[in-house]
């Protein structure tokens, strides 16, 4: 009866220790990684995010503001990093270069073309800085495009704030990968 308990016993001890190593492993990893998919060095703390300049010729006046601070909520939600105005250990400043409407799908009725759908583009232009691993460092152009109905005109396309909301989440997503998540 002795050797049954103490054998329980000894069984008890190795459980617990298995799960306690288990669990080292599990939360231990490089140190880097994150649950959002970043791979932030932990020495990095700051981020900066200048505000992006829109010389998209056609693009409406809110577009500047309304990308730059959509870019800076994105990485905040996403990044433990501390958003300063300026010199931030991570940086990204650039530029939207084009915001494109233009007919897509021109299919012909009654012996006329006309567009089957309209077709919004925006291109960013994106500088981005690692000061602490200038290896990462790039400056690219990031583009997306969403098509819309051949009814919607402009207008309610600059009013549709999830459409809008969508296009822009697309570029930030892929600043955000090539930057931090080192996609």
């Amino acid at each position: 009866m002795k050797s049954l308990k103490h054998f329980a016993s000894i069984a008890r001890r190795l459980i617990a220790i298995s799960c306690q190593l288990t669990a080292i492993f599990l939360f231990s990893g490089c140190g880097v990684y994150s649950f959002s998919g970043t791979n932030i060095d932990p020495t990095i703390k700051t981020i900066s995010i200048a505000t992006f300049a829109n010389n998209a010729s056609n693009g409406p006046s809110f577009l500047s503001q309304q990308f730059t601070e959509n870019f800076k909520d994105y990485f905040q939600r996403n990044t433990s990093l501390k958003l300063v105005p300026r010199d931030g250990d991570l940086q990204f400043e650039g530029q939207i270069l084009a915001y494109d409407f233009a007919p897509a799908a021109i299919q012909q009725a009654n012996g006329i073309d006309q567009a089957g759908a309209n077709q919004l583009t925006i291109q960013v232009r994106v500088k981005f800085t690692n000061t602490k691993d200038p290896k990462q460092d790039f400056e690219e152009t990031l583009q997306t495009t969403r098509s819309f109905p051949a009814t919607r005109d402009i207008a309610s396309v600059n009013s549709d704030q999830t459409a809008l909301n969508e296009l822009f989440r697309n570029l930030i997503s892929d600043a955000f990968n090539k930057s931090v998540a080192n996609w």
